[in-house]
């Protein structure tokens, strides 16, 4: 899982509930999922070996064999096999003109080898030409068969934890006033448009993790106590804090303004005003997107009649590997990491940011990831920068 600044993880949202265990690390990686986990990792175990007659020839393995169509039902119909294979052709066509790709002839072949070459050919193309790609789906309901493909932006199951002590050591060297500055605008930014959580809001994943953390240590008294009561101590008079200095709306209205005035002196403070600069422009290309807004909502929204409670069990949200945190050093945050890991340990699924768009004859989504390219290698940006105070 992740960390405060680059880690990996795993996370949840929903109701807050007794501790399970985590995965995480901050802008860093998180723990793989545990290997019962489907759907996440492919099956690497090889088939047991076995060794053929000395006498057999080796001539099959000059030949290639046409794929297996393994998501459609034999037809014995042939109209409906006729009236299948027009749709799938039609809803290519619709494919491959909105990504741009030529498909390989495939008609010829007959079906339903024809379908599931035409498949397995759009899908190394699309792997190869589309960033985010993920899957392509063939899908009959009782109208007509289409296509469906699916991008997801990955998340290399990082914890995007951004620490806040750092900025607030930072804000106590007058030499760096200007970058400090530059740095709360680029947090505000987060916290009011891009909708980061902050760990000092009582509704946020780690908020709960903190207080249950602070609750086990002060229950179970070891050498290590005064540390973790000091450190608790600062994660939440330093946090409300700085949630009040980035909170300032001030910080967006002169966004503009500080970085045309900011003179860099070395390559710290460059690091700063490319990191605004790159921020500014998002702000201005997509004024009101926010982390969730490739995100389904309809699982996670407890005022919805679908709500899935369950889904928030077994499911890394996002609001738990994408947060504001107090920082990334001292045994606190140590046991915070060690402690999110093993609760995403417990899941099984990742919420990514994704969109889905169907090849049916009707309009094509423009829904796209361009905003999660770049607000997420943004967000490590930050940790990089604040981790090197």
């Amino acid at each position: 899982m992740m960390n405060a600044t680059k880690n990996h993880i795993g996370k949840n949202t929903a109701s807050r509930r007794e501790k399970t265990k985590a995965t995480a690390q901050t802008v860093g990686r998180v723990c793989p999922l545990d290997a019962k986990t489907k759907g996440c990792q492919r099956n690497t175990e090889r088939q047991n070996e076995s060794s053929t007659n000395s006498h057999a020839t080796y001539a099959f393995l000059k030949c290639s064999f046409l794929p297996k169509l393994i998501d459609t039902p034999s037809i014995q119909d042939e109209k409906k096999t006729g009236k299948m294979e027009r749709d799938f052709y039609q809803s290519l066509s619709q494919l491959t003109e909105h990504y741009g790709i030529t498909p390989a002839l495939s008609k010829h072949l007959g079906f339903p080898y024809n379908i599931a070459f035409a498949i397995e050919d759009i899908k190394k193309q699309l792997k190869i030409k589309t960033k985010n790609w993920e899957k392509i789906r063939l899908i009959q309901d009782k109208k007509k068969t289409y296509l469906l493909s699916e991008e997801r932006y990955n998340t290399g199951a990082t914890l995007y934890y951004i620490p806040i002590i750092p900025l607030y050591r930072l804000s106590k060297n007058p030499n760096y006033r200007q970058a400090v500055q530059l740095l709360q605008s680029v947090c505000s930014y987060l916290y009011h448009i891009a909708d980061v959580p902050y760990y000092r809001k009582q509704e946020s994943y780690l908020c709960w993790m903190y207080e249950m953390i602070s609750d086990w240590l002060i229950n179970d008294e070891t050498e290590d106590t005064p540390e973790y009561v000091r450190e608790i101590k600062q994660s939440e008079w330093i946090g409300d804090y700085m949630e009040q200095k980035i909170y300032n709306p001030q910080n967006l209205t002169l966004f503009k303004e500080r970085i045309n005035r900011f003179e860099n002196r070395d390559s710290f403070e460059t690091d700063c005003l490319l990191l605004a600069c790159d921020t500014l422009a998002l702000y201005e290309m997509f004024p009101n997107a926010t982390i969730y807004r490739n995100i389904q909502q309809d699982k996670r929204n407890s005022d919805n009649d679908d709500y899935d409670e369950d889904y928030h069990e077994r499911t890394i949200t996002m609001e738990k590997y994408v947060s504001f945190c107090a920082d990334d050093k001292g045994i606190l945050f140590q046991t915070l990491f060690d402690s999110v890991n093993a609760e995403f340990q417990e899941c099984t699924e990742i919420e990514e940011p994704s969109t889905q768009k169907r090849f049916d004859g009707t309009n094509v989504s423009n829904d796209n990831l361009d905003f999660e390219n770049c607000i997420f290698p943004l967000i490590e940006r930050l940790i990089d920068i604040l981790n090197s105070i």
